[in-house]
């Protein structure tokens, strides 16, 4: 399996920094790619969009374990990106399904929701999301951001996956900890 040969040389030849590093460089890439869809091109991100960008944030750390505490911390610093990649795509999921209408969103942030009782209703309006998550904003290729958010974090999640697999299958004697 080819993938899983590079895997195993990016864990056992290099340090063990190098694919978390990478992992992060993905995510700050994420990251800067939505803000500046935001101040450069004026679209406004909705409340799951903001959700979205969380792991991203977190993930920009996964290089730091391994840089301090060398391939002892590759095995759950590789988890970690798995799950955190793994939960925006999950986001990025429920997101373009509240886009599509095949569910409801939050009801702080989609249509609909306005109470019956004209003071309740009254407040529902003064405190309304500007943006809404069931509207899309922008796509490319017929697909929205939440879509190729969803999309490319599961890329991610994949590499994560294989770099756990390579590193949890590669003897500790053959990890190099030089970088």
């Amino acid at each position: 399996m080819p993938a899983m040969s590079f895997m195993t040389d990016l864990i056992a030849k290099k340090h063990p920094a190098t694919l978390p590093t990478l992992l992060a460089l993905a995510a700050a890439a994420m990251l800067a790619g939505a803000l500046f869809f935001e101040h450069g091109m004026g679209l406004a991100p909705c409340k799951l969009c903001h959700w979205q960008r969380l792991p991203y944030y977190l993930a920009l750390a996964l290089f730091i374990p391994p840089l301090i505490f060398g391939r002892k911390a590759l095995v759950p610093t590789l988890a970690a990106a798995m799950l955190l990649f793994a939960a925006t795509a999950s986001i990025g999921g429920f997101h373009t399904g509240v886009e599509q209408g095949w569910w409801q969103g939050p009801s702080t942030c989609s249509g609909g929701g306005i109470s019956d009782d004209p003071a309740l209703a009254l407040e529902q309006i003064m405190n309304a999301q500007l943006v809404r998550c069931d509207e899309i904003a922008w796509s490319f290729l017929g697909l929205s951001m939440a879509a190729w958010n969803m999309i490319i974090a599961l890329g991610l999640t994949a590499v994560a996956g294989l770099g756990l697999i390579a590193a949890r299958s590669t003897p500790l004697t053959e990890l190099s900890d030089a970088p």
